[in-house]
């Protein structure tokens, strides 16, 4: 008899995945994409014609020991308006000998998880290692994952929040300070949460620049993730300038889909050859950064690869959990 599909709710999935897990999860992904030895089609990114929801498909495999895994979803910007997630999805693992359904989980809750782990790889291979400030632009759910996440990478004290609303950006403030125990404020501007900030996080949605270029600090390494379409543009063309080095977490994909990319390879302000792979550099082939001054942007649009590093350390999480003796099981037979 087959073994029964396991199925995780988003919680479930943040229990048995905690965020140190995570991050391993997205280094191997990196690594073993720098390595060469995944499998990792295009994946499908398609507008609605209805509204300005976007349609997703990510399909992948990991190595020989782990099977498929695809991610179906959708991003709904007007979410936000209701307190619901912007990104609903759901993760199909499959058997790698048979194709069997292993498990059904909730996508919201791994990409969550996966993109602010990616984010917390990219920051410990590129931010200065005494970099104890985060500034982020945008209050919802990435945001809050990614304060968690880079503090799990660098030494946080602080954190300044900014989103346009000022009632979003006042609790998320209040909510980081209350988990992290740093100090967290709400500022009035984007130029006020990144000025002087070492560490630098874009978590919106927008079609147009929240961030400028001009507001970096030398030494500033930026994160971004909101810009996973090309008519999305969080962060200016003078960023791009301005940086050392643009970090992707793929070259062929970041081209087609990460906003400002496109923009400046359209302007020849960036070649394809000039994306530098995270996972090259987490494995030494490329350098992003050469000195302390050296201003560096990673630009991260989701692969499916990710998908399927976290959808497995679910996997394994769940069935090393079912594989522990319970309570009663420990207790001397004369006791049971």
């Amino acid at each position: 008899m087959s073994t029964p599909p396991l199925f995780c709710s988003a919680e479930e999935v943040a229990t048995l995945l905690g965020m140190d897990e995570a991050i391993a999860s997205q280094r191997r992904a990196f690594t073993t994409l720098a390595h060469g030895t995944a499998d990792l089609p295009p994946k499908v990114m398609h507008p609605s014609r209805f509204d300005d929801s976007v349609m997703f498909c990510y399909v992948s495999r990991l190595s020989a020991d782990t099977g498929a895994v695809a991610k179906f979803g959708g991003v709904h910007p007007a979410n936000r308006l209701h307190g619901l997630p912007s990104v609903n999805a759901v993760v199909v693992v499959l058997d790698p000998g048979t194709g069997t359904v292993v498990a059904v989980l909730d996508g919201t809750a791994v990409t969550t998880l996966r993109t602010a782990a990616a984010s917390a790889v990219a920051v410990d291979a590129l931010a200065l290692s005494d970099a104890d400030e985060l500034g982020l632009l945008g209050s919802g759910t990435q945001a809050l994952a990614h304060a968690r996440a880079v503090a799990r990478v660098r030494p946080l004290r602080a954190v300044r929040v900014w989103s346009p609303t000022g009632k979003h950006r006042v609790l998320a403030a209040e909510r980081i300070a209350a988990e992290l125990g740093v100090r967290a404020d709400a500022v009035d501007s984007a130029r006020e949460a990144v000025n002087g900030v070492p560490v630098v996080a874009t978590c919106t949605l927008s079609r147009e620049p929240v961030l400028r270029g001009r507001w970096l600090s030398p030494g500033a390494t930026v994160v971004g993730v909101g810009s996973f379409e090309p008519d999305r543009h969080e962060v200016d063309a003078h960023a791009l300038q301005r940086a050392a080095a643009v970090v992707v977490d793929d070259p062929q994909t970041a081209a087609g889909h990460a906003g400002p990319v496109v923009a400046a390879i359209g302007s020849g302000d960036l070649g394809p050859g000039d994306l530098v792979p995270l996972g090259q550099v987490l494995i030494g082939q490329r350098t992003a950064r050469s000195f302390e001054q050296d201003i560096v942007l990673y630009f991260s649009v989701g692969l499916g690869l990710q998908d399927a590093a976290a959808a497995w350390a679910v996997v394994d999480a769940a069935r090393a959990a079912d594989a522990r003796p319970s309570p009663a099981d420990e207790r001397p037979a004369a006791a049971r």
